[in-house]
């Protein structure tokens, strides 16, 4: 009995020391490093909508799953934790698309600036793609959208065709909002007429209509928490039942009927969190 209590007292100390040697190496500098190459696609995806390349996304998947593993193994033992693990590939492509949904909302929600800009500089005197450079540059619009017109301005600048840089510019952003606008300006090409009161008209709906969606937002806000709360509250008290007495989730993973009864809890709570989601979102 007291050689375990001493192997187990001298493998605690080990693990201190391998810690603190992992925290010196990460403060370091090399760890640090390494860590912000393997998460700069989640940034760029944040702030430039981009999407990782193939190797990118293997060191994406093998640091969710690693993360998945040590977590799950602290919390439920190394089953659920390798089970976790295999769900990292899938965890890391979701934060992916994620960010990217996020860049693209923002994106989205500065589409009445952009089109005033452009309203302004054609009011100017400027033709469009003078329009597009004049707004671009000193239209004072925010990131990402005026990092995005500022690369559609530079391709003009380049000789680059109207048609194929808005065309660029509206399939990066994929929203309705920037298919009006480019549609807008192109069809002005050919039919004529007064674009600028044109944009300034569409500037004025879209903000109308992005106050008519925060309200709703605002209004199902309650509901919407509510609802995640109620569909959440079984995995939080199997969470806590697992650290109150070790092995709960073992045991029921260990039966055939409960087993099946909490793969069927899981797809349920699953579907019903969706389904709150799909009934609050609000389309753009």
């Amino acid at each position: 009995m007291s050689r375990a209590v001493a192997l187990a007292g001298a493998a605690g100390a080990l693990g201190v020391l391998a810690a603190w040697d992992l925290i010196v190496a990460v403060s370091s500098g090399a760890g640090a490093r390494a860590l912000a190459r393997v998460l700069a696609p989640l940034r760029r995806a944040g702030s430039a909508g981009a999407a990782p390349t193939a190797a990118e996304r293997r060191r994406l998947a093998a640091l969710a799953a690693a993360a998945l593993l040590a977590a799950g193994w602290l919390v439920a033992g190394p089953l659920p934790a390798l089970l976790l693990a295999a769900a990292g590939p899938l965890a890391a492509g979701a934060l992916v698309r994620a960010r990217r949904a996020r860049w693209r909302a923002r994106l989205a929600d500065q589409a009445p600036l952009v089109a005033r800009a452009i309203a302004d500089a054609l009011a100017g005197g400027h033709s469009i793609r003078g329009a597009v450079s004049e707004a671009a540059h000193g239209g004072g619009i925010p990131a990402p959208a005026g990092r995005e017109l500022r690369a559609t301005a530079d391709a003009l600048a380049l000789g680059e065709p109207t048609d194929a840089a808005l065309e660029r510019l509206r399939a990066r952003a994929r929203a309705p909002v920037y298919d009006t606008l480019v549609a807008a300006i192109l069809l002005q090409r050919e039919a004529g007429g007064d674009l600028a009161r044109l944009l300034r008209d569409l500037a004025a709906a879209l903000e109308d209509a992005a106050r008519s969606a925060r309200d709703a937002r605002a209004a199902t806000a309650q509901a919407r928490f509510t609802g995640t709360l109620v569909a959440a509250m079984p995995l939080g008290a199997l969470v806590l039942g697992e650290l109150a007495r070790p092995g709960t989730l073992a045991g029921l993973i260990g039966s055939p009927l409960t087993a099946a009864m909490v793969v069927a809890a899981v797809v349920l709570q699953a579907a019903g969190m969706l389904a709150i989601r799909r009934l609050g979102r609000v389309a753009r």
